[in-house]
């Protein structure tokens, strides 16, 4: 048996030694120290020793399994460390090539529409005007001759953050705190965010709006339907149609006296 112990250990130098990678490893560590290896089985046959031979050659054995597994978990340093060298060989990057270029994707479609109406209306001599997103009910509403009973506040769900502050509703406060430091003629658009307390399949609490102001002597009805229709053959291309069909608020009811 002495002899057998001899020939595993030298064995499983060699063979352990010219494994290369971790699952082949694992492989050979069953074969040699697993519930049915060759080590459980030079244990099994001891039952045919005698008493006295036993004790010598548990010793032995187990100095045979220690042996394989030190040289398993040499061996598996090894690989490891191999492995890694080969990584780090093969991912290094070389420094003194030119920088790659980071892709800077696209604008948003609704950041393209916005610009490009913008763009229309500073062609036609519109200066852009912008204000606060949270604003004040008197900007929002009162101002623009929209007050606490006015049906038009029907129209719009309001964030209120206060009684008296809101998010707001649209980009028409805007013209109000422009009327209030300009002096006429006044000639400008209103882009931004709005918000409203709906949603649905076709509303959502956030959109955008763009409005203008055009105060100016000699202005008419007509100056804005040409600016309008200018504005629609530009973005939509030339032969598109314009209506302009007529809207208006009815004053509420007095009450019944």
């Amino acid at each position: 048996m002495i002899e057998k112990l001899d020939e595993l250990k030298k064995q499983a130098r060699e063979e352990l030694g010219s494994v290369s990678d971790e699952a082949a490893l694992q492989n050979l560590k069953a074969r040699f120290l697993g519930k049915k290896g060759v080590i459980t089985e030079i244990l099994k046959g001891m039952k045919d020793l005698s008493p006295e031979e036993r004790p010598k050659m548990g010793q032995l054995v187990n100095e045979a399994k220690t042996f394989v597994e030190e040289l398993v978990e040499s061996r598996l340093d090894s690989i490891r460390e191999e492995k890694k060298n080969r990584s780090l060989f093969e991912e290094r990057i070389d420094v003194t090539l030119p920088a790659k270029g980071l892709p800077v994707g696209a604008k948003h479609p609704v950041t393209q529409i916005m610009e490009e109406v913008v763009s229309i209306f500073e062609r036609m001599g519109f200066e852009v005007a912008e204000g606060p997103e949270v604003e004040t009910d008197y900007y929002n509403f009162e101002a623009l001759n929209i007050p606490k009973n006015h049906p038009a506040r029907d129209m719009q769900d309001t964030f209120y953050i206060s009684d008296d502050v809101v998010l707001r509703t649209h980009t028409s406060p805007v013209q109000i705190r422009v009327m209030e430091k300009l002096k006429p003629p006044v000639k400008i658009i209103a882009p931004g965010r709005v918000y409203r307390n709906d949603s649905d399949v076709s509303h959502t609490p956030m959109f955008h709006q763009i409005e203008g102001l055009l105060v100016d002597e000699h202005v008419t009805f007509g100056d804005l339907k040409g600016v309008l229709t200018e504005f629609v053959r530009l973005v939509f291309g030339e032969g598109i149609g314009v209506r302009f069909p007529r809207a208006f608020f009815r004053s509420p009811s007095p009450a019944p006296r």
